[in-house]
């Protein structure tokens, strides 16, 4: 971040916190970027045009909002904080921008408008909730910026202790690919760690609704205790997936007689694929809530 114009971005956004005397709270996720390169990389992956309706969650005071806004049809920006909110919005007028609808509210408990795109950087206290909250509505891609570590666990590999619940459960619904690292140097307040750019594709429902549901709570009580044999992990977390007590379920899980179940359930959680565990998941739900 060293060109003269990242440098002037950087001087327009604390001149503007200090006029209206704002601290950014690094514990609520406030870290602004700075950097115009990246910023203008990022919204350039969107390939955003006039036809598009972006998402963009947690706004700060509007360094992707504006540049948004200028190439697409609309932007739905969400930003909690209502004293930055009302820097956005003063902002706005004064550039006579009028194709943003500003939202003041949590991103986790407003229903979004209807939109095609999402480009944000993310809040990263709700880089997970807010990631499994866009999955389930329709979009065409979405580009987002995270904790460098969180991405790598978005596209974990079976095995690596990057695979986690969040790859898992990202796998039936969107592609995963990294675009490129921001570094810790081009945001104030400076965070701990690098960050990374990353593009969600949604893919066409490879199972149905009812599965995915029934998927995605085995899914939860087994990453929560990943390195667990599979059973004692469904042992430990039976309040997700059923209504057995623990007598009960062990009951059940022993008086299974198929060996391919059987041998899953000797295994390790990270030892087994997402389509493995959509499997166990639909054969393990008729055997426990049967």
């Amino acid at each position: 971040m060293n060109s003269e114009s990242s440098q002037s971005l950087s001087k327009e956004t604390k001149n503007i916190l200090n006029q209206h005397g704002i601290k950014l709270n690094k514990n609520l996720g406030q870290n602004y970027l700075i950097d115009k390169n990246k910023r203008d990389q990022i919204i350039n992956f969107g390939n955003v045009d006039k036809n598009d309706t972006v998402l963009e969650i947690g706004t700060g005071i509007g360094t992707l909002t504006i540049e948004l806004a200028k190439r697409a049809g609309k932007v739905i920006a969400i930003e909690q904080d209502t004293n930055i909110a009302n820097i956005l919005n003063e902002r706005l007028k004064k550039e006579k921008i009028d194709n943003v609808e500003l939202i003041n509210d949590d991103a986790l408990n407003v229903e979004f408008p209807k939109f095609n795109k999402i480009i944000s950087n993310l809040p990263y206290q709700i880089s997970s909730p807010i990631t499994f909250k866009f999955l389930n509505y329709d979009f065409d891609l979405a580009i987002l910026m995270y904790q460098k570590e969180f991405a790598r666990r978005m596209n974990g590999t079976v095995g690596s202790k990057d695979y986690s619940r969040l790859s898992a459960m990202l796998y039936f619904k969107c592609g995963v690919e990294t675009l490129t690292d921001v570094s810790s140097e081009s945001f104030i307040p400076k965070p701990k760690i690098d960050s990374t750019v990353v593009k969600l594709t949604p893919k066409e429902n490879k199972i149905s609704d009812d599965d995915f549901k029934i998927y995605s709570d085995f899914t939860k009580a087994l990453f929560q205790h990943r390195n667990k044999k599979i059973r004692n992990a469904l042992i430990d977390s039976r309040h997700i997936i059923c209504r057995l007590d623990k007598k009960e379920i062990k009951e059940k899980i022993n008086s299974i007689e198929s060996d391919r179940l059987n041998d899953y359930l000797k295994q390790r959680v990270i030892a087994i694929s997402p389509e493995e565990i959509l499997f166990l998941s639909k054969e393990l739900n008729l055997i426990l809530n049967e």
